[in-house]
């Protein structure tokens, strides 16, 4: 009985990978030997807030799901610990996450083995390209600047011809704006 129970676990584990790579736009396959906890919650914490999924499958459950989603291609790779890290709107965020977490964490062993980007196999080499990439929000910054400069240096331009071409303050302007503060100031009392 608890064989058939692990069986059925299994399987719906397997659905539920298969659906996810489906729907996919892309999907990162990570060797994550030797990281340690505090590395792995730091990973996982960054995954959950750019809404990646991050989980750790044993390699033939995995291979059921990619090949029935049709990936054969990384098959070879899913020997020693493997993780998956899954996206399915951002097809960037989980080779740039990747990337970017082994950077900042140079005695981290975690390696990318291969993966997906919009159902086309990539090799390691062309994930980290990939994740050399800027994300959305800062290539429409960029965009975005590079439009607005032009914008800005004519509004700089127009404000320092304002203050050039306007005219000068005279010595009377100051002495009139110091008048009336001195009136206001209360006269001394007669000293008695």
């Amino acid at each position: 009985m608890a064989n058939a129970n692990v069986l059925e676990q299994k399987k719906a584990l397997v659905a539920d990978l298969t659906e996810k790579l489906k729907g996919a736009a892309s999907a990162v396959i990570v060797d994550y030997k030797g990281i340690t906890v505090e590395q792995d919650t730091k990973l996982r914490k960054e995954m959950r807030e750019s809404g990646v999924d991050y989980a750790v499958v044993k390699n033939t459950l995995l291979r059921f799901a990619i090949n029935s989603c049709g990936y054969e291609e990384l098959d070879p790779l899913l020997n020693g610990t493997t993780s998956i890290a899954i996206s399915q709107e951002d097809s960037i965020a989980p080779s740039r996450i990747v990337d970017q977490f082994v950077m900042k964490n140079p005695t981290c062993p975690v390696t990318i083995k291969g993966g997906f980007v919009e159902g086309r196999i990539m090799s390691v080499d062309e994930i980290k390209a990939i994740a050399a990439i800027p994300s959305k929000e800062a290539l429409i910054a960029q965009v975005l600047g590079t439009l607005l400069a032009p914008i800005s240096s004519l509004a700089f331009v127009l404000s320092q011809a304002a203050e050039k071409g306007g005219a000068p303050a005279t010595a009377e302007e100051p002495a009139s704006e110091a008048a009336p503060a001195e009136e206001s100031a209360p006269e001394a009392a007669p000293a008695e």
